[in-house]
């Protein structure tokens, strides 16, 4: 069960899909993401790249994030994003959810003018073994100049580019969030740990 932790929609239930690609992100990562970005997430533009069930993008939502982009190329997964976000009675002023490829998504927000100020993209595992989706954002221009990118992955697989400076990495069991900025970000040096969870 996917549930909303914290803020204007705790206790909210969202769908998750039944397509076995839609792989949300594990509980105890969420919460140590949010736990690390306490209060930053306070009216700012933000994208869920790799969306799957939209957990993410909601969940800042609910902790007062001014906007988010959902981004996923199944169409299932917009669908179910489309309907958590509508069940929960969330104004379409605050959001929008794009069904297509990362990377001309990005290339078409680019266009529109979009700039975030976080970034949070949990993509297919696979990917990141012959793609960096991280560069497109760069090229594209849409991460603001003190913007933040947190990339989702296993501990076992190693992960690094160039166009951004890893500020961080924060291991959770088999799961690793990286923290990216261009320059000297706000990044919490200390995560509070959730209960429970020791790092890997």
């Amino acid at each position: 069960m996917i549930r909303i932790n914290s803020g204007l929609y705790k206790g909210r239930v969202l769908r998750g899909g039944k397509n076995p690609l839609i792989r949300p992100t594990m509980s105890k990562v969420k919460l140590t993401f949010f736990d690390i970005l306490q209060t930053g997430i306070k009216e700012k533009i933000f994208l869920d790249g790799f969306a799957g069930s939209g957990n993410i993008g909601i969940e800042a939502l609910s902790r007062g994030a001014e906007y988010v982009v959902f981004i996923d190329d199944l169409p299932e997964a917009a669908r179910a994003i489309r309907h958590n976000l509508e069940k929960i009675g969330i104004a379409p002023d605050f959001y929008r959810v794009i069904c297509g490829d990362f990377n001309r998504s990005i290339i078409a927000l680019a266009k529109d003018g979009f700039r975030f100020d976080l970034a949070y993209l949990d993509p297919p595992y696979a990917m990141l073994e012959y793609a960096n989706p991280l560069k497109v954002i760069h090229k594209r221009g849409v991460l603001s100049p003190d913007g933040l990118i947190v990339l989702e992955r296993p501990a076992r697989l190693r992960f690094a580019s160039p166009y951004f400076t890893l500020r961080r990495s924060q291991h959770i069991g088999r799961e690793c969030l990286d923290f990216f900025s261009y320059g000297d970000g706000d990044v919490p040096a200390e995560a509070p740990m959730a209960a429970g969870e020791g790092a890997g």
